[in-house]
């Protein structure tokens, strides 16, 4: 049953975050787009939107597709792990934890099932079991120290303040 609860796990995490991505790439399911998401990214700061929208978006589909397979070890979860601590950071930060109030409560579930699957592995109906195949440590501390500065940078860069003037004021309205 442990193997089917992580099948369960990966399908519905994997499946939504595969959507949530092609929602900024594609614009489907009722996204912005690239051009939308790279324009709500830059009001927080992340410059140059474009760059941050992609990486945002492939983060999220590629991860997600990843983790749906049970493929590539950790490295869906390290990604989607760190979309989903940029998400929780940058746009809920100083919201009430909720989802109704805006908060960071579905990143930060995310997160955890991310970091579960991490520890767990894909489990026996995954690509990676069918295939045999074991991501070798390098790779996975390459992907995790690339993913890990990719975070640190992105919160460092702030908003101008006449943008945040303007989000504001978007918000108020």
């Amino acid at each position: 049953m442990t193997d089917l609860a992580l099948l369960v796990l990966r399908v519905v995490t994997g499946g939504l975050l595969v959507g949530h991505g092609a929602q900024k790439l594609f614009g489907a399911f009722g996204g912005s787009g690239l051009g939308g998401t790279a324009s709500w990214l830059e009001s927080m700061g992340l410059r140059p939107g474009f760059l941050w929208a992609t990486m945002a978006g492939l983060g999220e589909l590629g991860g997600g597709l990843l983790t749906v397979l049970g493929l590539g070890g950790p490295l869906g979860s390290i990604v989607t792990g760190t979309s989903m601590k940029m998400a929780t950071f940058k746009a809920h930060s100083g919201k009430p934890i909720w989802a109704t109030a805006g908060g960071a409560e579905l990143p930060m579930v995310n997160s955890a099932v991310g970091t579960a699957l991490m520890l767990t592995g894909p489990g026996r109906y995954s690509l990676d079991r069918l295939f045999r195949i074991k991501v070798p440590w390098w790779l996975t501390a390459l992907v995790s120290l690339g993913a890990g500065v990719t975070l640190v940078v992105g919160l460092l860069m702030e908003p101008d303040e006449a943008e945040e003037a303007a989000a504001a004021d978007g918000e108020a309205a």
